[in-house]
């Protein structure tokens, strides 16, 4: 019997061993797929609606290259802008968009663009981030804790937090298996620990995995842009749209939009 348990053992290991070796050479294989990024997404920062009356509500957009709109190739195209519009039109109030999110950046980043964002003592913030923790393998209980921290510390200064947590990373089409099995593991286990930070600190999260991943999944060639693996212009505004309604519904129990005003201005 001990023998018998001892070669399960041994096959479970080498088995165990091998699945690793595997997912660290298709980990390795997707940074070769995916180009580096050579050139910045669009400057997005700057004043949006200004021919609407009233003082401006100041929005800033944190996180990564989700965040930062990679692979847009017009400003307009980008998140913080698209959002920005949005919310201009639907609040009838201009908009002035600040952006510390940037290309590679991890939950780790955050505390620096908090420090960014504060400066500016915004109005609203939209958090877009998780996606490299879980493709670098960050601990997912301190990404999520760090999450937690920057919305705290946003929400301290009386700032409105919107957080979209991380999309189910199984979409992406440059990953196979069992890479693909682990990513989607990961990735939501992250979004749930980031539902629960954010609550607690007082912010509003938007599940992606549930709102975007099906019209990723259902038209990756429209919605992904050349490198498969950051969103197309397409995809971007696919994402505004999922994300504005819960961004205005925050903003109207957070007492920002008043009860009467109407949001469907445009």
């Amino acid at each position: 019997m001990s023998v018998l348990l001892g070669v399960v053992f041994g096959v479970v290991v080498a088995v165990l061993a091998g699945t690793v070796v595997v997912i660290v050479g298709q980990a390795r294989g997707v940074q070769r797929v995916v180009p580096v990024a050579m050139r910045p997404p669009p400057r997005a920062e700057g004043l949006i609606g200004a021919r609407f009356p009233g003082p401006p509500l100041t929005m800033t957009i944190l996180g990564d290259s989700f965040a930062a709109g990679y692979g847009a190739g017009r400003r307009r195209e980008t998140p913080g802008v698209l959002l920005g519009t949005a919310v201009a039109r639907r609040t009838g109030r201009p908009v002035r968009l600040r952006q510390p999110a940037f290309v590679g950046a991890m939950s780790s980043d955050l505390p620096h663009q908090v420090r960014a964002a504060l400066a500016h003592e915004p109005d609203l913030a939209v958090i877009f981030v998780g996606g490299n923790d879980v493709t670098r393998f960050a601990p997912l209980r301190a990404a999520a804790r760090q999450l937690g921290d920057a919305v705290g510390r946003l929400r301290a200064a009386g700032c409105h937090v919107v957080v979209g947590t991380c999309p189910d990373l199984r979409v992406l089409p440059p990953l196979r298996p069992p890479l693909r099995w682990l990513a989607s593991v990961r990735s939501r286990r992250l979004a749930a620990a980031q539902t629960a930070e954010v609550e607690a600190a007082g912010g509003h999260p938007i599940a992606l995995a549930a709102l975007l991943n099906p019209f990723f999944e259902a038209d990756p060639a429209r919605m992904f842009g050349a490198d498969r693996f950051h969103p197309s212009p397409d995809g971007y505004a696919r994402m505004a749209a999922v994300c504005l309604p819960p961004i205005l519904a925050a903003l109207r129990a957070e007492g920002v939009i008043p009860p009467g005003c109407p949001t469907g201005r445009r």
